[in-house]
């Protein structure tokens, strides 16, 4: 993979400002002693990555070879460079938004930077978000009930068992649950509180049935489009300051590398997971 360099990775591992775990751990809905576990990072690219000609967005590194599943114990991460993981998240995608909210115990790399980031989430947070919400939840409840052409499912086995995808009709629940609890406070509980949590591993554990998913989602999507009209959020994130913290944070990390003062980092991805 062209993001999976020994290039790439070194520019992750002495970049990082934050990383996270973002996947069903830190929603509290992965089963036990299944799952792999899935990881996001943000870094700060080299500047000759920036105003040189060579190029840094993302570094992925998965346990498995691409396109094979991942399995209990690995690990799957992807590292975004700072500048792009900022342009997705004030365009409001639903999953860079997770280092946000993640809980500090949940955090297993980060710096000043990182925790500053956390600190002006109420800038990037907008009603432009559960746009970008609605507009995810609604073409996975589309595929769900068969509205809309394309491959909802990898998983024949839960197909088997339950009759329908399980685990996508738990992430489709669940991403309402979440964009209706972000345009209403402008945060993320994590890992989803009770009573939603017990319902969401119900219904991936069978104990639930695609027609109660898809009427949770249809509840879930009206209230969801009048929170984007009457969201105490703003309407529009705050690129000003997006624009001015960033050319900040990337002269102060580029001053601090050519100081010396960057430290010693980990390995962007740990023999083991």
């Amino acid at each position: 993979m062209k993001h999976s360099t020994p290039e790439f990775a070194h520019i992750a591992a002495h970049g990082t400002v934050l990383r996270c775990q973002v996947g069903s751990g830190v929603h509290g809905l992965a089963l036990p002693g299944q799952g792999d576990r899935d990881e996001m990072g943000i870094c700060v690219e080299p500047p000759e990555y920036v105003i040189g000609l060579r190029t840094f967005e993302q570094y992925i590194h998965r346990t498995r070879p691409e396109h094979t599943r991942s399995g209990s114990g690995d690990l799957d991460l992807t590292v975004y460079s700072l500048r792009k993981w900022m342009r997705l998240a004030l365009d409001g995608n639903p999953t860079v938004l997770l280092p946000l909210f993640a809980p500090d115990h949940e955090l297993t790399d980060t710096n000043d930077i990182g925790h500053d980031l956390r600190a002006n989430t109420h800038r990037i947070v907008s009603r432009r978000t559960g746009e970008r919400f609605l507009g995810y939840l609604r073409a996975q409840r589309d595929r769900m009930a068969d509205l809309r052409g394309g491959r909802h499912t990898n998983r024949p086995e839960l197909v088997a068992e339950h009759g329908f995808d399980t685990k996508y009709a738990y992430h489709m629940v669940r991403l309402g649950l979440q964009g209706v609890e972000l345009m209403e406070t402008g945060r993320l509980t994590l890992p989803l509180p009770e009573p939603d949590r017990t319902w969401l591993m119900d219904l991936r554990r069978g104990r639930r049935t695609r027609d109660e998913a898809l009427e949770r989602t249809s509840e879930l999507e009206e209230r969801l489009l009048a929170l984007c009209r009457t969201s105490p959020l703003p309407a529009e994130p705050d690129r000003a300051w997006a624009d001015r913290w960033l050319v900040e944070a990337y002269r102060r990390s580029w001053d601090r590398n050519r100081a010396g003062h960057n430290g010693t980092r980990r390995d962007p991805a740990p023999k083991g997971g």
